[in-house]
């Protein structure tokens, strides 16, 4: 089962905020929705930071972007 989410508070930037906003906007998302999408990134990201930590796993990282 997915774990439940919990509540949490960031402090962003004015011209982030404004940026999210205008997307959001764009895409008939609501903010929250969209920060949700945007935080798919962030883990994408820290996969592939965490994963090149390891030098041994940067053909796995490769070969798992195709």
């Amino acid at each position: 089962m997915r774990p439940l989410k919990q509540k949490v508070s960031i402090t962003l930037d004015a011209d982030v905020i404004e940026q999210v906003k205008a997307l959001s906007e764009d895409n008939d998302r609501s903010f929250s929705q969209y920060i949700n999408l945007v935080s798919i990134l962030l883990k994408i990201g820290m996969w592939i930071l965490i994963t090149l930590e390891s030098p041994e796993n940067f053909n796995y990282i490769i070969i798992s972007l195709y």
